[in-house]
């Protein structure tokens, strides 16, 4: 088993990873049904927390059945990051997460996600704050550095380690990179197997497919794997995972069916928690990921993307399974 904190996850867990605009309620649903282990809320700004921003406010809804969940915070100023921890503290998730990690110029131009990596002290020192004003665990998502020249991620690790985060969580890039090129381990290895370093570290970057997971499991030797971008649309990829480390047999792909029936689920989730226009309309970005790979699908999804209508997303949806019914069929041939 793994523990953070007291927190008890399988031996070698898979996290979903907190994404912007992705990993709300409704997504963390079906990853849930698909076999995450750990999830994490959308990056929470705490400024727009400790201000009541109903965006952020709203980011901190939490069910039961997600649990083990982690709230993730974002910020630059040490105050508002010690009172928006307050905040998320008494949402009652299982941990809170600081994102060090997030590339993007709207965050990190503004001080904040990997912009810390460039000022490791304040990294500490708000890190602490959190820490000493929690009631669960907290750990941390970031990167290798801020540039080429500056991987500092094992030093990152041993002082953030030393101020009490339970577990640490590390992107293969640079900021620098943002997501271009390729993700380098061996960096999140070296920070494993430092003497020093107790607490699990966790991988991030460029796991998709379980045949990759197994092998840079055995490769890198982490605690556990962090999926992001891989899970969006395939929200089955960790039973698969785990179905491979366990068995070394690939799963069959998902049916026609259960990638329609799993849409609805998400798309009836999105309506619940968000309301029948929001829903309608923030469930547009994931039809082209449910169905990737199906020929001649542009059509069906301009329809998707263009009607108001639940009924009649529905009514596409259902016509899914009769017009490639028979990929099922060539699925089964493939798989076995």
């Amino acid at each position: 088993m793994t523990k953070i904190g007291n927190i008890i996850l399988p031996d070698f867990p898979l996290l979903l990873a907190p994404m912007e605009d992705v990993s709300d309620p409704p997504f963390r649903a079906v990853c849930k049904a698909g076999g995450a282990d750990l999830m994490y809320t959308e990056f929470i700004s705490s400024e727009g927390l400790i201000r009541d921003a109903a965006k952020s406010v709203h980011k901190l809804d939490i069910f039961e059945y997600e649990r083990p969940i982690g709230i993730q915070l974002f910020g630059s100023d040490i105050d508002s990051m010690r009172e928006a921890g307050r905040i998320a503290d008494a949402a009652k998730p299982d941990l809170i997460d600081i994102n060090y990690g997030c590339p993007v110029k709207a965050v990190a131009c503004r001080g904040a996600g990997a912009a810390l990596l460039q000022n490791v002290p304040l990294m500490v020192e708000m890190t602490k704050a959190i820490v000493d004003i929690a009631t669960r665990p907290v750990t941390v998502k970031t990167r290798l550095g801020w540039d080429e020249s500056t991987k500092n991620i094992e030093d990152v690790a041993e002082r953030l380690q030393d101020i009490g985060i339970a577990a640490l969580s590390i992107h293969g890039r640079t900021r620098a990179q943002m997501y271009k090129g390729e993700a380098d381990w061996s960096l999140i290895a070296a920070v494993k197997q430092n003497p020093r370093i107790h607490i699990p570290i966790f991988g991030n970057g460029d796991i998709d497919s379980p045949q990759k997971a197994k092998l840079w499991k055995e490769k890198y030797g982490v605690d556990g794997i962090m999926i992001g971008r891989a899970s969006i649309g395939n929200p089955w990829i960790f039973n698969q995972i785990k179905h491979y480390i366990a068995t070394g047999n690939v799963l069959a792909p998902p049916t026609i069916d259960e990638r329609v029936n799993t849409c609805i689920q998400h798309l009836d989730f999105s309506l619940r928690w968000k309301g029948p226009v929001v829903g309608i309309f923030e469930m547009r970005r994931h039809y082209a990921n449910y169905f990737k790979g199906l020929d001649n699908f542009k059509n069906i999804r301009m329809e998707l993307v263009t009607t108001p209508s639940y009924d009649h997303i529905i009514e596409i949806l259902h016509s899914v399974k009769k017009i490639y019914a028979h990929t099922n069929e060539e699925e089964k041939i493939i798989s076995r």
